[in-house]
């Protein structure tokens, strides 16, 4: 951080170089995004991605390292929402729905945030899958096989959810899990809003009210958000 010296002793300013250096970070990763989702990983080069972003290819090889990293790092930011590396299970919006008192609320403050995520995740999901397909060391990131971070994320949720008085008696955390897990998944995300042309509003209030009716014992909630059906 620079200093600036005053009258009332010293006062620190943004390092103006580290902010240049995160806004560089964000349009490239913005670029790649782009193009990764428009033309797939493998045909994308980091000179395209260069020019896209405004700045001298070097300056992505320097950032980045390999096309890899920069393709994790497009992945990471895209889940989060920016590039702070907070994990899902400790943002505000996770914290604040497991914090809800009933479990109708904490639904629809869940459905709500995995929605704001489906919604930047679903398009490169498709991606990912590709790239894992002819890529061997993107394919160890993002192992088909073995424990899902998404079933964590759920499962927490789950555990909070049962324990609350609204709650089903008969379904227990590891059931909550399943149906949050599988209803809230971004290929059925993608199956509704982008092969049946739902919007995503009405994607929400679908699933919002389908899983009210597995999970809590109060009549199905509405979100406000829209009726399910074609946007």
């Amino acid at each position: 951080m620079d200093e600036v010296k005053g009258t009332g002793g010293s006062v620190k300013r943004p390092d103006k170089r580290a902010e240049r250096s995160r806004r560089t970070r964000e349009k490239i990763v913005a670029a790649a995004r782009d193009l990764f989702v428009a033309q797939g990983y493998g045909v994308t080069s980091l000179q395209e991605v260069a020019d896209r972003a405004g700045v001298a290819v070097q300056t992505v090889y320097f950032v980045f390292r390999t096309k890899r990293g920069l393709f994790k790092d497009v992945v990471d930011t895209t889940i989060a929402g920016d590039g702070e590396p907070v994990a899902t299970m400790d943002r505000a919006w996770f914290r604040a729905a497991c914090a809800e008192p009933t479990a109708a609320g904490q639904l629809r403050s869940h459905v709500r945030g995995v929605a704001d995520i489906l919604g930047r995740v679903a398009p490169i999901i498709p991606v990912i899958a590709a790239a894992a397909a002819t890529d061997p060391e993107i394919a160890a990131q993002w192992p088909a096989a073995g424990p899902d971070p998404r079933y964590t994320v759920q499962h927490a949720a789950a555990k909070a959810l049962t324990a609350k008085p609204d709650a089903r008696p008969d379904v227990d955390a590891d059931r909550a899990a399943d149906l949050l897990y599988g209803l809230l998944s971004p290929e059925l995300y993608l199956i509704f809003v982008r092969d049946r042309g739902w919007s995503p509003e009405a994607w929400e209030e679908w699933a919002a009210t389908t899983l009210a009716a597995q999970l809590c014992t109060d009549a199905p909630l509405s979100t406000g958000r829209g009726q399910a059906g074609v946007s």
